[in-house]
């Protein structure tokens, strides 16, 4: 039987699949995350180096403080940044402000703040709105000045309520001394049935009234955004302003500044919970010199 001479098979060349997009994907997630890794290390890095002092005294002298107010990290952080702050600023003057809030205070064990930084003056809340007197007041304004702070008294603003009645709630309430502080509107709140342009009629009527009785300029009082956004372009160069901001990178008070609250979350031996500490700009003699006469 003749044989038949078996068939080459022609091999074919191997064909090349095209990377999928899937994968392409894949690996731009990869480096997409392992971007972001560094970053956040970088970013990491750069916190503990911009605050690297206040680290070194948190973990060197104050690792077993606990706050019921904060978690343990929060209050580690806070920690770190009141240093940091009042370090870059131990030129100028640190103070505090409360109100019936911070309960019953020991005025008695009132001294430093962070161990280091001596805490020379108090704003005290007097009022809130047109007949609100602060429960705690009396008590407090009377303390802080037999225990030798220097004294301020504010006004929390209500923007729907008058603001004669409101001034004339506070002038009731507060009687200045020499050696005490101007007085200070408080305002934080957007009016709920007037425009921004009725708040400020509002606004500078309760100055004027305020300041015609104690013949010297208030302080205002907000929040940097609320002061940029609402008050800075009607009285900024009129009336001296104390600014609230807790910004984590805002490292030094602004020269527009009088005063900068810098913190809501501080802790002062012997008052419980947390308290609002402040930077005046400029030294103790400074402060003195812009007290009522």
């Amino acid at each position: 039987m003749k044989r038949t001479p078996p068939v080459k098979k022609i091999q074919s060349k191997k064909s090349v699949k095209p990377k999928s997009k899937r994968s392409e994907k894949g690996t731009f997630g990869k480096i997409s995350v392992f971007a972001l890794m560094v970053l956040f290390l970088a970013f990491a890095i750069g916190v503990l180096y911009q605050y690297r002092n206040g680290v070194l005294y948190y973990f060197g002298f104050k690792s077993n403080v606990n706050s019921n107010e904060l978690t343990d990290e929060e209050r580690k952080l806070e920690d770190i940044r009141i240093f940091e702050v009042l370090s870059r600023h131990d030129t100028k003057v640190a103070g505090f402000d409360v109100s019936e809030y911070q309960g019953n205070i020991a005025w008695e064990k009132i001294d430093k703040i962070e161990d280091d930084f001596p805490l020379a003056f108090v704003f005290i809340r007097a009022t809130a709105g047109n007949d609100r007197p602060d429960l705690r007041f009396e008590e407090n304004w009377k303390a802080a000045k037999e225990h030798y702070f220097i004294r301020g008294a504010y006004h929390y603003y209500r923007p729907n309520e008058n603001s004669i009645a409101q001034a004339d709630n506070f002038i009731k309430t507060v009687k200045l001394r020499k050696g005490d502080l101007p007085p200070v509107l408080d305002i934080e709140k957007l009016p709920k049935n007037q425009s921004i342009d009725s708040l400020k009629v509002g606004l500078r009527r309760w100055l004027n009234r305020v300041e015609k009785h104690y013949k010297v300029k208030p302080i205002i009082y907000s929040g940097e955004s609320y002061y940029t956004d609402f008050l800075r372009e009607e009285f900024k160069g009129e009336y001296p302003f104390w600014i609230a901001n807790y910004n984590l990178f805002v490292e030094n008070i602004k020269k527009d500044w009088l005063i900068w609250q810098f913190t809501e979350k501080a802790q002062i031996y012997g008052i419980k919970g947390l308290v609002d500490v402040n930077v005046f700009n400029g030294n103790k003699e400074d402060l003195k010199a812009i007290c009522m006469r």
